[in-house]
Formats: structure tokens, sequence, C-alpha cells
């Protein structure tokens, strides 16, 4: 049986680039890349699709992980105040037990 081939997104890109700039055609970019022209089509569809998720502003992203990771910090900020108070309190419990 013979084992499919895997190609990088930046190859991917690549070839369809080259196809989208119109330096070559699909037709000719499968034939030199031994590719069906559905998988080349299926590519360009993605790309074109995914494009104006370049644009999108990256404020909104960073704020969205900050936000995040605050809400993290805080839980383990709230969980080590919890138990350093269960330390405090044994540390006089064990204190008054024994004098």
């Amino acid at each position: 049986m013979a084992k499919r081939r895997t190609f990088t997104p930046e190859f991917k890109a690549e070839l369809v680039l080259e196809v989208l700039s119109g330096a070559t055609s699909q037709a000719e970019v499968c034939r030199r890349h031994n590719i069906n022209e559905n998988q080349l089509s299926q590519w360009k569809r993605q790309l074109l699709e995914n494009a104006p998720s370049l644009f999108e502003s990256t404020d909104k992203q960073s704020s969205e992980v900050s936000e995040k990771r605050i809400a993290h910090l805080e839980q383990l900020v709230g969980r080590m105040a919890v138990a350093l108070d269960i330390e405090k309190k044994l540390l006089t419990w064990n204190r008054s037990n024994l004098i």
C-alpha cells in the first residue's frame, strides 16, 4: 500500500500563492508537483477562507489571553492564601499545646 504524502503549511501556501499570483496555472503546478487539482483547489479555498483572520486585531487576542492568565493567577493566589492560613492556625495550635 502506498504511503500518503504529507505537505508542510509553508509548501501549501507557496503553491497556492504561485497559482493566485498568476505566475503559473493551477494545472501546471499540479503536474510539476504531482498533486491532484482537487487537492490544490482545497488548499486555495482554505487560504482564501482564513485570510481575513490574519488581519484581526492582535490586541483582542492578547487581551483574551491576558484575562485568562490573570484569572488563573488569582486562583493560585487564593489557594496559597488558604494554605498559608491553615499553616498559621496549625502553628498556633501546636504552640498552645506545647505549653
